[in-house]
């Protein structure tokens, strides 16, 4: 490479066919949202967004931690029994953050009760079970929403423009990484030895979806999923390959990262992008900070992307994400009937994708 000159280059924020889709509710009254489960999904990815957004009222909290939800959130009733709380809350909207195996007969369920369900990734954990929910929401036209918040991350929405503006001219390799240093396993749930657990089923939904978003389905699919830490139940390693006519795709995630950690890799024949870290949305929101601004999403500028050229290179300002354009969606899709950005049907080409991949050889 030749001598690098740096500038700073600016991309446009959100599209203007997804900006029609986010325009906020006016006169329409909040949709009664009850949430199973208190866990860090519930605590961390959803109600921030129901307390902020006007939007949602919160009715009802399942969960057996009973006092500490109280403490939170001392005017909503709270419920130990998730069908009790299903039949009696009140509630139109059903949030399920509950482990992965639970996440299929607790969706039947509030389905069949006439109540509208937003399901954490992944939806489902196979295929038949995401069929039979699809055609349950068909029949009771209520909305069956899968909870792929990550399609609004600020590295996300940076690379999704660089693709449509064939910034790095035809793609030809992509890697995708969402890598922790985590080498002693956790007791926790998707941890442990049952359906539903491990790296696959807890990151894979997510990088699968991104991937499924800018390119399709793939011809085929090699993987190699393992545990590599010790004492591990779960496996806590994935790698796979994505196939597409004259493009490879790369998912990845291991528990021994230390250091810098490209999280995109994007190969062209214009250029490379490089995006080093983890979008800062879940740490902000785990320290409390209320997703009520405009910008509270928006990347520091050093974390911002480089993209690379033959002799040059060009930082970035990333896109700003912002997990309530999600939640502006759902509830235009409850109340206006307006299309999800997100729909069961996409999920389900991922949970097919995870199906495939275990199916291979290791």
């Amino acid at each position: 490479m030749g001598q690098e000159a740096e500038n700073f280059v600016t991309l446009n924020t959100v599209s203007e066919s997804v900006k029609v889709a986010f325009l906020p509710l006016s006169h329409a009254p909040p949709i009664r949202t009850a949430v199973i489960g208190f866990g860090l999904s519930a605590r961390t990815f959803h109600l921030p967004f129901i307390r902020a957004l006007a939007s949602f009222n919160l009715v009802a909290l399942c969960t057996s931690q009973q006092a500490l939800a109280a403490q939170h959130y001392p005017h909503v009733r709270c419920f130990e029994d998730p069908e009790r709380m299903i039949e009696e809350s009140g509630a139109e909207l059903v949030v399920i953050t509950t482990p992965n195996h639970l996440h299929f007969p607790q969706a039947r369920h509030a389905l069949q009760q006439g109540l509208h369900v937003l399901i954490e990734k992944p939806m489902v954990i196979d295929t038949e079970q995401g069929n039979e929910l699809i055609a349950l929401a068909k029949q009771h036209k209520r909305v069956l929403a899968p909870y792929h918040n990550r399609r609004w991350d600020s590295d996300f929405l940076t690379v999704k423009r660089l693709l449509k503006e064939q910034t790095l001219g035809e793609i030809k390799v992509f890697e995708s990484s969402f890598n922790r240093f985590r080498p002693t396993p956790r007791k926790r749930w998707r941890e442990q030895n049952i359906p539903g657990a491990g790296i696959l089923y807890d990151l894979g939904p997510h990088l699968i979806d991104q991937a499924l978003m800018l390119f399709g389905e793939p011809q085929a699919v090699s993987a190699r999923i393992d545990r590599l830490r010790p004492g591990a139940e779960a496996d806590d390693y994935f790698h796979l390959q994505l196939h597409y006519p004259g493009l490879e795709v790369i998912l990845h995630s291991d528990p021994y990262s230390c250091g810098p950690n490209p999280r995109f890799r994007i190969k062209g024949s214009a250029g490379t992008f490089i995006k080093e870290g983890l979008e800062p949305q879940e740490p902000r929101l785990r320290d409390g900070i209320q997703p009520d601004t405009p910008d509270w999403a928006a990347e520091s500028p050093q974390d911002y992307g480089t993209l690379y050229g033959a002799d040059n290179r060009q930082t970035l300002v990333s896109e700003c994400g912002g997990y309530q354009h999600f939640y502006h969606n759902l509830a235009d899709a409850i109340r206006l009937q307006r299309p999800l950005c997100v729909t069961a049907d996409e999920a389900l080409c991922g949970i097919k994708l995870i199906q495939q991949a275990y199916a291979r050889p290791r």
